[in-house]
Formats: C-alpha cells, sequence, structure tokens
C-alpha cells in the first residue's frame, strides 16, 4: 500500500526542515552515548511471526552507529511466537509467547564468539496457563511475570527463578464469570471512531490483550479489550496474589489495546485504543491505584475518515513523547507530552509498509523498528533525540509475517 502523494510530499518537507538537526544525530549521540569514541555498545534485535510465514525467531546484528541490521540466524519456532520480552535483570535471557499453541519459551541469547548451533538456545517450554497468549511483561522488582490471554481473557502470574525459568502462580479473570453484567462486551462501534470506520473486532466476549504492573510495584493493570474496560489490582511481591479488581470504563467500544507509564512519572498512564485509533491519557493515585481518565484524542490526522485499527504505543525514556501505531492508515503517530502530562499530536511517519503490528525502540533510543506485519517487513527507523520525530533509515529487513521485536545487548559485550 502506497501512502497519497500529499502525505509523501508532507514527509519530505518535514524531512528537508529538519535535515540540519538529523544531520548531526546519529553518529554524535552514538559516540556521547558510548561515553568515547569507541562507539555504541552492539546489540541484537529478535523478531517473531505468525506461521506458516514465519518459521520462529528471526535473529540480527545492529549496527550502533546505523540501526542497520544484518542476518544472525533462525531459531525455529512453528508456534506464532508473536510476543518477545527480554529480562534486563538476567542479561542474555529471552521469553517468547507463543500465540499458536498457548505456551511460553525461555531462551538464552548465544554470547559473543561462543559456539552455537542456534542464536538462542530454548531453556524451557511450559503452557502459558490460558487460551491465546499475546503478551507477556515482568514485574521491576519481584520474581513475577504477566501474561494476557485474549482467547480466554484471563491474566496468568508466573514465578520467576533465579534462573529465569517459570512456574504457575495463578490464573486471574478479566471479570466474574458467575455475574453475566461484568463480563458483557462493548459495542462492536466505537464511539469515539472516524467516520465511516468499520474499525470492528474484539467485542464478541472479553479479551485480555495486555498485563503490565505500575512502576512502583504495588499494582497490576490489565486491559480488556472486549470489554473497554482497564482493570487494577493491588499486588503481593511476596506471594504474586492479586487483591479485589477495580475497573475503569473507558470510551463504549473503544477497544483499549496497550497501554504505558509515563518514564519518571509513574502517575500518568496512556493507552492506545485499536477501534476508536485513540490515545487516552489518564492519572493513577499511586496509594489507591484508583484510575481516572483526563482526555482522549485521535492518532489518526484531522479529517481523517474510514477504517484504521490502533496496535502498539511506546514512550521515549525521557518521557518527552509518545509512538502509536496505526494499521491501515500505516502510520507511527508522534504525540509530544507536556510537563503536566498532556499529550498534544505532533506528526505522522509513513511506516514504508502495511499494517505495523509493533516497534520497538534500540538501547540509546535512537533507533525504531517497525513491525509490518502484511508487507513482511521490518523497517528502520532514526529518531531525532531533540524533536522526537522519526525518519526512514533506509532499509527494509526481510521478515515474514512480524508480529513483534526485541532488542538485547549482545550477551558477551
Amino acid at each position: 500500500m502506497h501512502p497519497p502523494l500529499a502525505r509523501q510530499r508532507r514527509s519530505l518537507l518535514l524531512m528537508a526542515a529538519l535535515a540540519p538537526l538529523a544531520s548531526a544525530t546519529p553518529l554524535a549521540h552514538a559516540r556521547s552515548a558510548a561515553g568515547g569514541s569507541d562507539g555504541p555498545r552492539r546489540f541484537s534485535v529478535h523478531i517473531g511471526g505468525y506461521a506458516p510465514r514465519a518459521e520462529g525467531l528471526y535473529s540480527f546484528e545492529a549496527n550502533p552507529a546505523t540501526g542497520h541490521l544484518s542476518p544472525a540466524g533462525l531459531t525455529r519456532n512453528p508456534h506464532s511466537p508473536s510476543w518477545l520480552q527480554a529480562d534486563p535483570s538476567r542479561p542474555g535471557l529471552l521469553y517468547a509467547v507463543n500465540e499458536g499453541d498457548s505456551s511460553l519459551h525461555v531462551y538464552r541469547q548465544a554470547a559473543a564468539g561462543e559456539a552455537a548451533s542456534a542464536p538462542l538456545q530454548l531453556l524451557q517450554t511450559l503452557p502459558s496457563g490460558g487460551r491465546g497468549p499475546v503478551h507477556l511483561s515482568l514485574h521491576p522488582s519481584a520474581p513475577f511475570a504477566f501474561v494476557a490471554h485474549y482467547g480466554s481473557a484471563d491474566l496468568a502470574v508466573l514465578r520467576r527463578a533465579a534462573d529465569g525459568e517459570l512456574a504457575p502462580a495463578g490464573l486471574h479473570p478479566s471479570c466474574e464469570r458467575s455475574r453475566p453484567d461484568d463480563c458483557r462486551p462493548g459495542p462492536t462501534r466505537a464511539a469515539s471512531a472516524p467516520p465511516g470506520s468499520f474499525a470492528i473486532s474484539g467485542h464478541d466476549a472479553p479479551h485480555v490483550h495486555m498485563g503490565l504492573s505500575s512502576p512502583d510495584g504495588h499494582f497490576v493493570l490489565a486491559s480488556d479489550l472486549g470489554r473497554d474496560r482497564l482493570a487494577v489490582w493491588s499486588f503481593n511481591t511476596e506471594s504474586g496474589a492479586l487483591g479485589p479488581r477495580q475497573d475503569l470504563a473507558l470510551s463504549a467500544g473503544a477497544g483499549p489495546r496497550h497501554f504505558v507509564f509515563r518514564p519518571r512519572d509513574a502517575a500518568q498512564l496512556y493507552v492506545i485504543n485499536e477501534e476508536a485509533s485513540t490515545l487516552a491519557w489518564l492519572q493513577m493515585e499511586p496509594r489507591t491505584g484508583r484510575l481516572t481518565q483526563l482526555a482522549e484524542l485521535s492518532s489518526l490526522p484531522d479529517g481523517f475518515a474510514g477504517t484504521s485499527f490502533a496496535s502498539d504505543l511506546l514512550a521515549a525514556a525521557d518521557g518527552r513523547f509518545l509512538y502509536a501505531l496505526n494499521r491501515l492508515h500505516d502510520s507511527i503517530a508522534v504525540f509530544a507530552l507536556a510537563a503536566d502530562g498532556r499529550p498534544r499530536l505532533l506528526a505522522h511517519e509513513w511506516t514504508r509498509g502495511s499494517f505495523p503490528r509493533s516497534a520497538r525502540f534500540s538501547p540509546d533510543g535512537r533507533f525504531l523498528y517497525v513491525c509490518n506485519q502484511r508487507s513482511d517487513h521490518v523497517a528502520v527507523f532514526a529518531v531525532d533525540v531533540a524533536t522526537g520525530l522519526p525518519r526512514f533509515a533506509g532499509q527494509y529487513v526481510a521478515v515474514p509475517s512480524p508480529a513483534c521485536a526485541e532488542v538485547m545487548g549482545d550477551a558477551g559485550a
């Protein structure tokens, strides 16, 4: 799919205006990040995708100065590893969520110079705990992981051993099935969607799309796309038990998908709504976990009409910008965040492909890897750290049906 000529022209004009800033960014920032002339630390990118096109996890070595990727091998996995999560406390450890057979894999990345038959060595396979797992996250301080199940609409809590392996610790539904009203899905059409939108998905039943701990570790949140709600539980960091659930209802039919806390300001929370293609700005009361929605704004351009599905949401590490992906419009929406947390839509950048499902930053935040699912490639973008704006870095990386990328420092670095 090609963008309209007008959008191409706006993108070129924007790139030209930013050229003086951008031309100095990659190498200068690379040297600064490394603290010397040796350049930044090397890193790897692993990409999972959907079978039958994708055969497993595709690994790449990154050039830290340009962001460009070079193939490093394939770790076979026929079960659609659609979400990947590195373990920051255990370098070289990677978790994969296998949507195809509702399982989890724990891998170890081969260290630099280590002889290996594949880039990733499988350490453990276990059931995810529910049906249709789509997301995994790690508690920031306690030894637990959280797995969201789209199919069975529940959140699994798993305990992590010292070596990173997982064991079941609890399964929590997003609603009380004995209470039909509690589990009733929202309307099929989003009230806040653009005119003429047929972005209809997931409102046949409850569907948990993501689970995540609050930055202080005291609460666990989960988005229920089917019920248009964000659930909050208190969390016991010793036992892994969840307390009573409280919900925040988002706009009717919105379909909350992914969400992020603002770095350096844990009271600010942002949710990307899949079917409404909107960004919701919330605040969280730190003692009780109570959520309040403050605003909702479109992730699409003014005047857009028709169908688009929002997908992923990322925050810049300094807390100044958010990046949302729009599928069918095929764009990266860039939001600037004011000091008080209020978002403002800043710009759109074409993803150079079709149906962007997810994206990941490089460790220093200067590069962005966008998984264009339907065009079977990952597009590499350079991010201007001053303006927050991404620009195409000139590389398409062939990956069949890519769903998720994860970035890891070299295990032997």
